[in-house]
C-alpha cells in the first residue's frame, strides 16, 4: 500500500542569515509541493475558520466596549436613599416569588446596576403646591403604596430612563426611546405622595427626557403616555415644566394629521424627520387609536391657548359620526388614505376597538356634557353591544361580551381581558345621567370578570377568555393555553374603583385585594413585578421578564385609589381620566 508522506531534508551545516532565510523559504516551497490536495484543502479551511473566529472575536469586543463606553457615559439620576418596605409588601401567609435563589428582598452586587450619579433636587420643586392628597392610610393602602416602592426602587435601580425594567435579568426594555415609565409614573408618585421619588423624575424630565431622536412612535400610545402623563403631572403638581414638555410632544405627533389626506391619522411618525405614516403591516390604522387620543389633545390646546391640537383631533371623531355604523359599532380598522372604514374587519370591545365606545363618553364628559353627538352615538353603541355582542353562558349564567368575526360577521363567543373597562365605563355614564339599564349589565359584567380571575388557580386572568354555548358543555368559561398569559392589565381594577366610588359598596374593595394579593404571591420578584406566561398553574407561572409601563400608571395606582377610606379621593366629579390613568380636568365646554 502507498502512503502518502512529506519527507524533508535538513543540512547539518551552520548557515549564515541570509542563508538561513532562503534555506526556509525553499523548505517551506518543498513541503507545500509535496502535500496531497486533500491536505491542502484542509489547511486552507482550518486558516479560514481561524479567521473568522478572530473577526468575530474583534468585532464583539468593539460591541461590548462600546455598550460600555455608553452605559458609563450614561447621566442618569439615581435615588440615594430608598423607603423601608415596613413588612407590608406581602399579605398574611403570602410568601415572596422566588427565582434564581434569589429572595424579593435581595439585590445584587452594585456593579450590576447602572451606574447614576446622585444629584441635588434643591430648587427644582414645583412652582406650586399642586393638589393635595391625603396618605396612604390603613394596612390594604399601605400594602399597595408598598408594593408601588418595590416596583419602582428595581426601576431605578436597572432600567431608569429606559421605558420598561425586565425585573428577573435586571436589565431594561427600549421601545421609543421615551423613558416611558418615568413618565407615565409621575401622577402615580404625586397621588401616592411620593414626593422625592417624584422629584428626582421631574429631574430626570428637565434634564434628560430627550425628543431628538430618529425614531418613529405610535400616535396612540405616546398619546395616552407620554402626552397624558405630562398633562396630568402638570395639573396635579403645577408645574409648568410638564406642560412645556407636552406642547413638545404634541407638536412633534401633528404630522400625524396634517400629512394625512382625510381626518383620520396615519398611525406611525418620526420624531426628527416628521415623516408620518402607516404601520408596516397594514395600510390601516386601529379604529380604537385613532379615536382615543381626543382627551389629550383637547386639554393641551385648552390649556396652552392653542387651538389647533384639538381641532386636528375633534375632526376625526367628527369624520366617524358621519360614517356608516352597524348598530352603533364599528369595524376595528379605519383607513387614513380613504377615511373609511375597512369593512370587512372583526367587530368588537376588545383590542383595536375598545377605547373608541370609552373616549364617546368622556370626550363628553370632558366638555362639559356639551356635544350631543358625542351621547348620541356613546348610547347607540352601548345599545349595539346589548343586542348584538351581549350573550349569557348556559350553565352559570355569567353575562359576556362577544365578538362578530371579520368577513362573515358572525358570532365569536370570545372575550378579551381589555373588555372589563366596560363596567367601569358604564357605571360612569350612569353617574352622569345615561340610562339606568346600563348599570344593570355594569354589574353583570363585573362578576364575569371577577370569575376570570377567580377562577384561575392562580387567581390571575388570562389575556383571553371563551364560552361555552351549550348546556352539556364542561365548562362555561375556558381558557386555551396561548391565552393563558398576564400581563398585569389594569382594566377589572381600573373598573372596581370606578364601582366603588359610585356605589360605595365595599364588595368591590374586597375583590381588588384578593387580585393584589394574588400579584404579590404570583408576580413578585426581587426587582418588581413581571408579566407571566401562565395564569393556570401556579407551580408553572413562566415568568416573562417584563413590566409594563401601564402597571405603575394604571395597575397599581387604582388598586391604590380603591383601597383608600376617601372613595372619592380622586374624584370623577373633577377629573376625567385617559385610557392610561391620568387624570385631566372636566371643563365647563
Amino acid at each position: 500500500m502507498i502512503k502518502d508522506h512529506v519527507s524533508l531534508n535538513f543540512d547539518t551545516v551552520p548557515l549564515t542569515g541570509q542563508q538561513q532565510k532562503y534555506s526556509f523559504k525553499s523548505s517551506y516551497r518543498r513541503c507545500w509541493r509535496q502535500l496531497s490536495k486533500l491536505q491542502k484543502l484542509i489547511l486552507y479551511l482550518l486558516t479560514s475558520i481561524i479567521l473568522i473566529l478572530l473577526l468575530l472575536w474583534f468585532i464583539g469586543t468593539n460591541k461590548n466596549l462600546e455598550q460600555l463606553s455608553e452605559t458609563n457615559s450614561l447621566k442618569l439620576p439615581q435615588p440615594t436613599s430608598w423607603p423601608l418596605d415596613n413588612g407590608l409588601s406581602l399579605p398574611d401567609g403570602v410568601e415572596a416569588v422566588k427565582l434564581n435563589g434569589i429572595e424579593d428582598n435581595e439585590f445584587p452586587n452594585e456593579k450590576e446596576q447602572i451606574a447614576a450619579p446622585a444629584f441635588n433636587v434643591a430648587g427644582n420643586t414645583p412652582s406650586g403646591d399642586g393638589v393635595q392628597f391625603m396618605p396612604a392610610a390603613g394596612y390594604r393602602q399601605t400594602a399597595v403604596l408598598n408594593a408601588f416602592k418595590h416596583a419602582w426602587k428595581g426601576y431605578c435601580k436597572y432600567a431608569w430612563g429606559h421605558d420598561h425594567i425586565k425585573p428577573i435579568t435586571k436589565k431594561y426594555q427600549d421601545w421609543f426611546n421615551l423613558g416611558l415609565t418615568i413618565v407615565d409614573s409621575l401622577d402615580t408618585l404625586w397621588i401616592m405622595n411620593l414626593r422625592k421619588e417624584f422629584d428626582e423624575a421631574r429631574e430626570w424630565v428637565s434634564t434628560s427626557f430627550n425628543l431628538d431622536r430618529y425614531k418613529d412612535v405610535n400616535l396612540f400610545e405616546t398619546t395616552i403616555r407620554v402626552l397624558g402623563g405630562f398633562l396630568s403631572a402638570y395639573h396635579l403638581s403645577e408645574d409648568s415644566l410638564f406642560l412645556d414638555k407636552a406642547l413638545d410632544i404634541g407638536t412633534r405627533l401633528l404630522p400625524c394629521f396634517t400629512k394625512s389626506p382625510s381626518p383620520i391619522p396615519y398611525s406611525d411618525v418620526n420624531l426628527i424627520s416628521h415623516l408620518a405614516h402607516s404601520p408596516k403591516w397594514s395600510p390601516d390604522s386601529s379604529t380604537a387609536e385613532v379615536s382615543t387620543i381626543q382627551l389629550e389633545f383637547r386639554d393641551l390646546s385648552r390649556s396652552t391657548g392653542t387651538q389647533n391640537f384639538e381641532n386636528v383631533a375633534f375632526k376625526v371623531s367628527e369624520h366617524i359620526h358621519t360614517l356608516e355604523k352597524s348598530y352603533g359599532l364599528v369595524p376595528i380598522y379605519i383607513n387614513p388614505n380613504t377615511g373609511k372604514f375597512h369593512r370587512g374587519s372583526e367587530i368588537k370591545i376588545g383590542a383595536r376597538g375598545d377605547s373608541y365606545y370609552e373616549y364617546l363618553l368622556k370626550q363628553w364628559i370632558q366638555t362639559g356634557k356639551s356635544i350631543d353627538f358625542l351621547k348620541d352615538d356613546y348610547i347607540e353603541a352601548i345599545d349595539g353591544i346589548i343586542t348584538q355582542l351581549v350573550r349569557t353562558s348556559p350553565r352559570r349564567n355569567l353575562t359576556y361580551i362577544g365578538e362578530l368575526k371579520a368577513g362573515s360577521r358572525d358570532f365569536h363567543p370570545k372575550m378579551d381581558h381589555l373588555v372589563c373597562y366596560l363596567p367601569g365605563t358604564l357605571a360612569l355614564g350612569v353617574h352622569y345621567g345615561m340610562p339606568s339599564s346600563h348599570m344593570r349589565l355594569a354589574e353583570k359584567l363585573m362578576e364575569t370578570c371577577y370569575r376570570m380571575y377567580a377562577d384561575q388557580p392562580t387567581f390571575l386572568s388570562p389575556e383571553i377568555v371563551y364560552f361555552g354555548t351549550k348546556v352539556n358543555v364542561n365548562q362555561d368559561m375556558y381558557v386555551n393555553t396561548n391565552d393563558a398569559h398576564s400581563l398585569l392589565r389594569p382594566e377589572f381594577v381600573e373598573s372596581l374603583w370606578y364601582m366603588y366610588q359610585i356605589s360605595g359598596n365595599t364588595t368591590y374593595q374586597d375583590w381588588g385585594w384578593s387580585i393584589f394579593q394574588a400579584i404579590e404571591r404570583h408576580t413578585k420578584v426581587a426587582a418588581g413585578f413581571t408579566t407571566i406566561g401562565n395564569v393556570l398553574d401556579p407551580n408553572d407561572t413562566r415568568p416573562q421578564d417584563m413590566t409594563e409601563s401601564f402597571f405603575f400608571a394604571e395597575t397599581l395606582k387604582y388598586l391604590y385609589l380603591l383601597m383608600s377610606d376617601d372613595r372619592h379621593m380622586l374624584s370623577i366629579d373633577k377629573y376625567v381620566v385617559n385610557s392610561e390613568g391620568h387624570p385631566l380636568p372636566i371643563r365647563n365646554r
